[in-house]
């Protein structure tokens, strides 16, 4: 496994981070403070002219993967980038580099007609407009994407929508022009996997309505923008579906896959400066007569911390790896491995801050209640814990049984009843003989 950075990222992790120290950290409280202030339905103060200061500076879209974009980055090159602009829950969107637009970006790249990406991801690539995707609905257990019950019905040269979708991310953005939605064009008796297609709406189109903003733990803006959505006969061109009938869940798939990569790597690098802030705060912080950090429990989650960061950080590098190599659907367990195991460590890192920070981590002066919400909510995006845990065991079995447990030591047959007679004859204690 080869997982060196190379030359262009570490300059690019470079030239991000000086740019954060320089541009961002200065006004993040400030943006905090306007995103609190005036909630999911508003574009915050800043945003775009860091906007346009990071494509100005080349540090732009730099999620594009190679093979897809001259300028694009392996997922080995991408990933450590990811943990610097995970240190911000504003940075994501600074780079374009945000979800779900990246993910619907990648979408439209991956699966677009020229039409297609010529009215919708042009816009989006060039950080003018920005997207929804709307999958998960209220009334159906999600996680298993074939559940999915919005129907999208053709009608000549139209398709007909009708649905009800939440926790659509971005929707309540004022810049949203696009949702990508996902709904039921066929009957699941042939193939459960081929009744869902993917279709591009334009956010103006009659019928569709986003109903209310929905909080993640109480907040509204930060991390997330997340919306109820309906779409009543929403009326739009055939030439919208994406790639034909039938392939939504293999869309699914394709796109869920770097979106995790992404998101476990901004997750470590909100996690790196949880503990740097935990670091700072017990050393300066005094209790019964010493700093917080002699005591033996803080020293004992800081160094668990520090365990923690790196065995996520190693096994989501090793899965960006092995997408580089081997691709998406080979590397699967890696992918599901780490969904699980990165939301979970950092939502225990910031457990642990919070209470070192004791009353004041509950609220957002230190950024800890918005980074454990933005930790607990993607133990569910992109599939919850358990459908991961599922997959992983499901592959493993199925690795197992395809080796040869005598020949490795990993069988787990009992012995004969001859075996047994002979190791009770050879042990210490046989039993007595007859009389």
């Amino acid at each position: 496994m080869d997982i060196t950075q190379s030359p262009r990222s570490i300059d690019l992790q470079s030239r991000i981070q000086a740019f954060m120290v320089d541009h961002l950290y200065p006004i993040e409280r400030d943006l905090y403070m306007a995103a609190e202030r005036l909630g999911p339905w508003a574009v915050y103060p800043h945003i775009e002219d860091l906007k346009e200061r990071a494509r100005a500076e080349g540090l732009w879209n730099l999620f594009l993967p190679a093979g897809h974009s001259e300028e694009g980055l392996s997922n080995v090159e991408y990933a450590p980038l990811c943990a610097v602009m995970g240190r911000s829950l504003f940075a994501p969107e600074i780079f374009n580099c945000s979800a779900p637009d990246t993910g619907n970006m990648e979408t439209l790249l991956l699966f677009g007609t020229s039409e297609q990406k010529a009215r919708y991801l042009e816009p989006l690539l060039a950080g003018q407009t920005r997207s929804a995707f709307a999958m998960t609905e209220p009334e159906v257990a999600s996680s298993d994407a074939t559940n999915v019950a919005s129907e999208i019905v053709r009608d000549g040269d139209d398709y007909v929508i009708n649905g009800r979708k939440w926790y659509t991310t971005g929707a309540t953005d004022p810049r949203c022009s696009l949702f990508i939605f996902m709904g039921r064009t066929g009957d699941e008796s042939a193939d459960r996997h081929r009744a869902q297609s993917m279709i591009l709406v334009p956010r103006d189109t009659p019928g569709v309505r986003v109903v209310r903003a929905l909080p993640v733990f109480g907040f509204y803006g930060v991390p997330d923008r997340s919306a109820e959505v309906v779409f009543e006969n929403v009326r739009v061109p055939a030439s919208n579906i994406l790639l034909g009938e039938g392939r939504g869940f293999e869309i699914a798939q394709g796109r869920l896959g770097p979106g995790r990569i992404h998101h476990c790597m901004r997750l470590i690098g909100l996690s790196e400066r949880i503990l740097e802030r935990m670091c700072r705060r017990a050393t300066e912080r005094v209790a019964f007569g010493n700093p917080i950090s002699e005591q033996s429990v803080t020293m004992e989650r800081i160094a668990q911390a520090r365990i923690l960061i790196e065995q996520a950080r190693l096994l989501t590098m090793r899965a960006a790896w092995m997408m580089d190599t081997v691709g998406n659907k080979a590397a699967r367990q890696d992918i599901a491995m780490i969904k699980v195991a990165a939301p979970a460590m950092a939502q225990q890192v910031i457990d642990w801050a919070i209470q070192l920070f004791g009353g004041g981590g509950t609220g957002n002066d230190h950024f800890l209640a918005a980074a454990f919400a933005t930790a607990r909510i993607l133990r569910l995006a992109d599939g919850p814990d358990e459908v991961h845990r599922n997959q992983i065991a499901k592959l493993e079995l199925r690795r197992q049984a395809a080796k040869n447990g005598a020949s490795d030591g990993a069988t787990a047959s009992v012995l004969t009843l001859a075996e047994a007679d002979a190791v009770a004859a050879a042990g210490l204690w046989p039993a007595p003989t007859p009389n």
